[in-house]
């Protein structure tokens, strides 16, 4: 696994100050992608448990809100397991922090659920540039889904966040 860059005090993924890392690789391609550059499995910088390390460390501040995952695709067979080690290590250090984190496929398809038990807010959907907003909070097209995680388990079903 991959990524592309870690941002350190981001205040655009998520309510907050936010830890941010792009992962690297996509497969969905969607047109007018904000982050084409991440599309590419080969380029970026090698994930490790250093890197996790880093993240664990550099969150270590009360301004920190929490973590948002994105991409390139988090939760591509690539880099779920990785998305998991970081999500579970983030929640194992900061258990009142949120994990926030975006992706093409939509919740119902998601293969590996297990990402589900440490994360608190999914932006589901692919990008489709026809659909795209800038008024919209979180997402960047209209068919993109804002879901409290926790609720939508609890409940069984697709509780949105407005």
């Amino acid at each position: 696994m991959r990524y592309n860059q870690i941002r350190k005090m981001d205040i655009s993924n998520g309510p907050g100050v936010r830890t941010s890392i792009f992962l690297q690789g996509c497969h969905f391609h969607c047109k007018d992608c904000f982050n084409s550059d991440t599309w590419d499995f080969n380029k970026g910088k090698i994930f490790s448990d250093d890197i996790i390390d880093k993240i664990i460390e550099i969150s270590n501040h009360d301004y920190i809100n929490g973590l948002s995952i994105l991409g390139g695709e988090p939760l591509n067979p690539v880099n779920i397991e990785g998305s998991i080690k970081l999500a579970a290590s983030f929640k194992e250090k900061y258990p009142d922090k949120n994990i926030w984190l975006w992706t093409g496929y939509k919740y119902e398809d998601i293969l590996n659920k297990n990402i589900l038990n440490y994360i608190d807010v999914l932006v589901d959907g692919q990008f489709i540039s026809e659909l795209h907003s800038p008024n919209l909070k979180w997402k960047g097209s209209s068919n993109q889904r804002v879901i409290d995680v926790k609720k939508t388990l609890k409940e069984n079903k697709i509780i949105l966040i407005d």
